[in-house]
């Protein structure tokens, strides 16, 4: 029985589409997604009408099976309507970051092989309108706008629900009866130590199972509401948030973006049980100004990811925000995403210094990178995960995908970690390359190579080095070419029209030389190591 007296429900090893049709049968009458601040309450009777009819739409205006289906959104509510809809119809839903820029989304639109996609006006003042213009699209047949004022090179979103009348009920139980748990219904654009992002391609069985194992270690049942305020586009809001939350029959309460004050308030009024997080989110909703205005009693779990907690943050959350059933999640978008997850009823030091327990129907082991072989307990190693979670592969990347996936099955992390003997899991670093600032990856290379077509660098190594707010910042050393000169903030405002903000530099510096190798290959970790002691006696504010 659910905690207010209610049946509980629980769902896996179904379709996403045909999960949500299990909910509408089972507990049509419960709020499934609740917008307050646009007046929308939908029952799960109300969300599976109305997620069939943008399917119907979708077929009428020729998306087919297969077919990659990009939406480039804040968390408006078309964007979970799609989530369903497109799984309902077999097209795979191409998750797109909110801070791309134009070079960026050509180059994701071209290899993702996208021809439908979906998109608002613009987000933190980009205006993504106009860098589609300017990215030169050429393989999307389709355009679509979420928003008041269409522009005349797109469609209105609400056309699909006129356009779906030409198309019977019958035809999409139909459609949807070919689509199976192991077809690809998900690409989600993650980067890799190549510096170009590599498309994951994720099945109903991975994405569902995994949400169905989170909720399960967040205690959910339709008596939970979860103020979902992190991106639908990362796994950590289409996976952990909707399908954690509805594997169970819990309802959903999203944000369109993340801003302290709206988190508290949507908390406060429609009472929710669990929120989400990277460290910095919680961090900013406890120093907000009005934090003591709202009511936060109602909380009791969530997750927090991204980052390791401090324990100042955990203490502070839990006592504070009363969420005592908080849990820390590690994994990755490979791996649908999570691998781990503590307890709810874990202590503040497994919390803060580990990422829990490997989760159920995984298998994980700790490997000499060098060997192969497996490490003793405690010791560090790279971090291998099998089992349902482990992705299809990379889309197009064949060669990729070999060297992420062992021929039995093992996904390399490349993260460095260890397990102690009562099965607790450590992240002690990462051998793969990439900056982890604020629960975003970066890769260094991507960075670099814009640095490079500045006319005055020469060279650029790009590093991380650490951050208290953002777990990591972005730093980049630059050698420049002879007689040449730069400013810190001339190389920021260079990257700013040319890559998403979260990955321009926070620090630039300018060298005579890179710190090398014997065989001649960049020793970034002395770049960091340099670079952070510089930063403990030098104040950067």
């Amino acid at each position: 029985m659910g905690r207010d007296g209610g049946a509980a429900v629980s769902f896996r090893d179904v379709t996403v589409g045909r999960l949500l049709t299990r909910l509408a049968g089972t507990i049509p009458d419960r709020e499934a997604l609740v917008y307050s601040d646009r007046n929308l309450r939908w029952t799960f009777r109300e969300l599976e009408a109305e997620a069939r009819l943008i399917a119907r739409g979708l077929i009428a205006c020729g998306v087919e099976r297969g077919d990659r289906v990009a939406v480039w959104a804040t968390n408006v509510p078309e964007w979970i309507v799609l989530q369903f809809a497109l799984a309902k119809i077999g097209a795979i839903l191409v998750t797109v970051n909110t801070s791309l820029r134009a070079r960026e989304i050509e180059y994701l639109l071209r290899q993702s092989e996208t021809t439908t996609l979906f998109t608002i006006a613009g987000f933190k003042g980009v205006d993504y309108l106009a860098e589609l213009r300017e990215a030169r699209a050429n393989g999307v047949e389709r355009l679509f706008f979420i928003g008041d004022a269409c522009p005349p090179d797109a469609k209105p979103y609400s056309t699909l629900r006129t356009i779906a009348q030409v198309v019977p009920d019958s035809a999409l139980d139909q459609r949807e009866a070919e689509v199976g748990v192991d077809d690809v219904i998900n690409m989600q654009y993650t980067s890799g130590t190549t510096g170009f992002p590599k498309g994951v391609m994720l099945s109903s069985r991975n994405i569902v199972n995994n949400g169905y194992w989170i909720g399960e270690g967040l205690g959910y049942t339709p008596a939970d509401r979860l103020c979902l305020c992190v991106p639908l586009f990362h796994c950590f809001g289409c996976v952990l948030g909707v399908l954690a939350a509805y594997t169970h029959g819990a309802c959903l309460c999203p944000l369109e973006f993340f801003e302290a004050r709206g988190v508290l308030d949507v908390v406060d009024r429609e009472k929710c049980t669990a929120l989400y997080g990277v460290p910095t989110m919680f961090l900013a909703e406890l120093e907000h100004p009005e934090f003591s205005r709202f009511d936060t009693a109602s909380l009791r779990t969530g997750i927090m990811a991204g980052a390791l907690c401090p324990e100042p943050l955990m203490r502070r959350v839990i006592d504070q925000m009363k969420m005592r059933e908080l849990t820390i999640v590690y994994g990755l978008t490979e791996t649908s995403p999570g691998l781990t997850q503590t307890p709810r009823d874990a202590d503040l030091i497994e919390r803060t210094q580990t990422v829990g327990r490997v989760m159920p129907e995984v298998e994980v082991r700790i490997v000499d990178p060098a060997t192969g072989e497996d490490v003793s307990a405690g010791a560090d190693g790279e971090l291998w995960a099998r089992g349902y979670v482990v992705m299809k592969g990379y889309y197009k990347m064949p060669d990729a995908t070999a060297a992420a996936i062992t021929k039995d099955g093992w996904l390399r992390s490349g993260d460095q970690a260890s397990i102690d003997r009562d099965g607790r899991v450590r992240i002690t670093g990462r051998i793969k390359d990439i900056i982890i600032r604020g629960g975003e990856n970066i890769a260094p290379k991507e960075v670099e190579d814009v640095l490079r077509t500045h006319p005055s660098i020469a060279d650029a190594s790009v590093y991380a080095v650490a951050s208290e707010f953002f777990g990591e910042e972005v730093a980049a050393a630059l050698r420049l070419h002879p007689g040449a000169a730069v400013e810190p903030d001339e190389v920021q405002a260079f990257c700013r029209d040319r890559i998403a903000k979260f990955k321009i530099p926070r620090f630039v510096k300018v060298v005579g030389a890179f710190p090398l190798t014997a065989s001649g290959k960049i020793q970034k970790f002395r770049l960091r190591e340099a670079h952070e002691a510089e930063l403990k006696t030098t104040p950067t504010h």
